[in-house]
């Protein structure tokens, strides 16, 4: 019999996830204690230290307003004046697996830190600087996190994060899938709201 869990397949830096952030935090609160939740970095964007294109700047505002729109998250848009952002996000979803590296609940601890310092301090976590400062201010052991965040086995982890993404069909994010007494159910496949999703797991749990 395989164990129960709660696969929350995601990368730190998708605003659609970070619009989620509540449905996760509600989802937190109703699954059992026993069932954890378990963080599948999606990789939306390779390693690159090319500057954001300016077509590639529009598209990604024009999700922050829409999923401001649905969701009512906020955003500091001073990110796109006070920082050179690249289309780059392998090293925020290496940093969260290596602060899981640590100590178990790093892995969530540093998935929510990125999501604030990029989404509501204007700070860039395509940035190694900005990734080991957030270790640090988790109380992390950062010259551990700032081998691990370049490791070739942290490398391999994210890439075995990648396989289970694909295995799972989880090609939206956010996707949240629980697995249950030998049973799967799809609770999220891309945004959707509160509501809906707690009502899925209570009735996926009960089943």
């Amino acid at each position: 019999m395989r164990r129960d869990v709660l696969y929350y397949v995601a990368d730190p830096m998708c605003s659609w996830c970070w619009g989620f952030s509540p449905v996760l935090e509600a989802v937190s609160g109703v699954l059992p204690d026993e069932i954890p939740i378990r963080h599948v970095m999606g990789g939306l964007a390779r390693d690159s230290e090319e500057p954001m294109p300016e077509d590639t700047r529009a598209y990604v505002q024009s999700q922050w307003r829409q999923v401001a729109e649905r969701t009512g998250a906020k955003f500091n848009w001073d990110f796109w004046t006070d920082c050179e952002p690249r289309r780059s996000t392998y090293p925020a979803c290496r940093s969260v697996i290596a602060a899981g590296m640590q100590r178990p609940e790093g892995t969530g601890e540093m998935f929510q830190a990125i999501q604030r310092a990029y989404y509501l301090e204007a700070r860039n976590p395509s940035d190694v600087e900005t990734l080991v400062q957030l270790a640090g201010e988790l109380n992390l052991d950062t010259r551990r996190f700032s081998e691990d965040l370049v490791s070739a086995h942290t490398d391999e982890l994210l890439h075995k994060d990648f396989e289970l993404r694909r295995t799972l069909h989880a090609d939206k994010f956010p996707t949240m899938i629980l697995e249950h007494d030998d049973n799967q159910f799809w609770l999220a496949y891309g945004y959707d709201d509160e509501d809906l999703v707690v009502d899925l797991l209570t009735s996926a749990l009960l089943s």
